[in-house]
């Protein structure tokens, strides 16, 4: 082992522990729920409806130049994880070259995004995109080496940008109304501040060399990546089909419902460190814990999104409550997504054809891993002839039509390789699925439900608090009936008082609910 890795700090070599890890990135994700609400709070009700149907745009346009950043960030976090030396300074300085190439693509095709999406009178603020393609790209390889050994670090890194993004988008949105030319800028210093407090975290691993192997095997190994990557984007074409069809309007129907229903996904983070421990260790019986501790927090924020979709949705507009529909199919996509990247994270996890820092091209071919990254096109196969039918026969120009057929159809779409999924894993390896505990989720989540639609709020602060309120009920009646619940509950309660950064990160917090207080008072 070189001087880096023996004075580095961030190497120091320890059982990665799938529970702990998750349980802190799940906390940094739940804490930036708060943060992310306040932030949509700032947007919508300090800009219009078109420039927040830009934003929705910009997001989905986004993804076709940040579409390369995880294909190296892929190998990257195998190798580290299996303590390759020199892969951590390698993989970033292979992504950064990517980057360069990414943001030549998005200038080259910079005036016809304009032009195609109607943005004349966004031309800075889009402008300003260049700087965060590099900046996403460079998160991308921070955090394959972070989660590879120290999972939990990207949590903390959770916290540090999104009080950021919350700090600046008041005072370049709210203060000085900047529109979204204040949206765009407060992301791009937050994805900075991010990349700072990681590059400390993996300074020391910097001294190494370069492996030019590495980047070779990476680049052998790439070809398959992009084949999944080409396959995902395929299928997101279905998203560039709502401006399109519906206009900004539609767009910003959908957005405003992803900001809500996404929420549900951030219990996938709770088995965020399982990943590197099936690399690592191979431990599938982790695989039943993960299910168990995401599927508890995903049922029940699932069930009550669907109890009160509307209440959710005015907090953050009152015109956005027409997205009902839109919110209510997303909360199910969320949980389906949520499931099935469990499913996926197995698939990865077990196949070891890259052990020796070699990616034999026909041993991948024949993988269960080509599998999964062939799925994408089966899921465009049934996405994108149906979405192109209905919305030209059925909703063109009608924008809560387009945003809710597109939805609809995606979803199916989803359950439908869910279930695909769901069989290669169960041929590949023996999972237990914890089907009792299921069940009690289920049950609790259900007699929690009737809480909410009592009564269903109408303004932010008592709608936080019922939501509160039924979670406390949840967790309370869950508790009562299942064992291994109280037995969590009492490991998590340990952790907070042992761990002094999730004290920091809740004080942290406690500044950002001043500044939503702020803006409240305000506005």
């Amino acid at each position: 082992m070189h001087e880096g890795q023996q004075k580095g700090l961030w190497m120091t070599r320890k059982e990665i522990r799938t529970q702990y890890s998750g349980f802190i990135f799940f906390t940094a994700k739940l804490i930036s729920v708060a943060t992310g609400i306040a932030f949509t709070l700032m947007i919508t009700r300090s800009v219009t409806e078109k420039d927040f149907g830009a934003y929705g745009t910009l997001n989905i346009s986004l993804g076709f130049f940040t579409i390369l950043s995880s294909v190296v960030p892929f190998w990257l976090m195998r190798f580290v994880a299996r303590d390759k030396e020199g892969a951590v300074k390698t993989g970033i300085v292979a992504n950064m070259i990517i980057a360069g190439i990414a943001v030549l693509v998005y200038i080259t095709l910079f005036p016809l995004i304009i032009t195609a999406f109607r943005l004349e009178d966004y031309v800075v603020p889009y402008a300003i995109v260049t700087l965060q393609i590099i900046e996403l790209y460079f998160i991308a390889a921070l955090e394959a080496c972070l989660q590879a050994q120290r999972p939990h670090f990207v949590g903390y890194g959770l916290l540090v940008s999104e009080g950021c993004k919350v700090i600046l988008a008041y005072m370049l949105i709210v203060q000085l109304r900047l529109s979204f030319l204040g949206i765009v800028l407060s992301l791009a210093i937050a994805f900075g501040v991010k990349i700072a407090f990681y590059f400390r975290t993996i300074w020391e691993e910097l001294r190494s060399k370069i492996n030019f192997k590495y980047i070779k095997e990476w680049l052998k190994g790439s070809s398959f990546n992009m084949y999944n990557i080409a396959g995902d984007r395929i299928a997101a074409i279905i998203f560039l089909m709502i401006p399109i069809y519906g206009g900004q309007i539609s767009t910003s129907y959908y957005e405003a419902a992803l900001s809500i229903a996404g929420i549900v996904t951030y219990s996938s983070f709770l088995a965020y460190a399982l990943y590197p421990k099936l690399l690592a260790e191979n431990t599938i019986e982790e695989v039943t814990v993960s299910l168990k501790t995401v599927l508890m927090f995903a049922i029940p924020m699932t069930v009550g999104i669907l109890a009160i979709p509307s209440s959710y949705l005015i907090i953050l507009k009152g015109v956005y409550v027409v997205a009902t529909p839109v919110l209510a199919i997303l909360a199910v996509d969320s949980l389906i997504l949520t499931t099935s990247s469990i499913f996926s994270t197995v698939l990865f996890g077990i196949e070891k054809f890259d052990e020796k820092a070699e990616i034999p091209f026909r041993q991948v071919i024949r993988s269960r891993l080509f599998i999964l990254f062939s799925l994408p096109y089966v899921h465009s196969l049934i996405t994108l002839p149906t979405a192109f039918y209905l919305l030209n026969n059925f909703a063109n120009n009608q924008p809560l039509l387009v945003s809710t057929y597109v939805t609809a159809i995606n979803t199916l779409a989803h359950f439908a390789m869910f279930v695909v999924l769901y069989m290669i894993v169960r041929k590949a390896v023996k999972v237990t699925i914890p089907w009792r505990n299921i069940t009690k989720y289920v049950f609790a989540s259900l007699v929690m439900a009737p809480i909410l639609i009592a009564v269903h709020p109408t303004r932010l602060s008592l709608t936080l608090v019922v939501t509160a309120v039924g979670g406390i009920f949840y967790l309370t009646l869950l508790m009562l009936i299942d064992k291994e619940t109280r037995k969590l509950v009492a490991a998590i309660l340990r952790q907070i008082r042992k761990n002094k950064l999730i004290a920091h990160a809740l004080l942290f917090h406690s500044s950002m609910k001043s500044a939503l207080k702020a803006f409240m008072k305000a506005s």
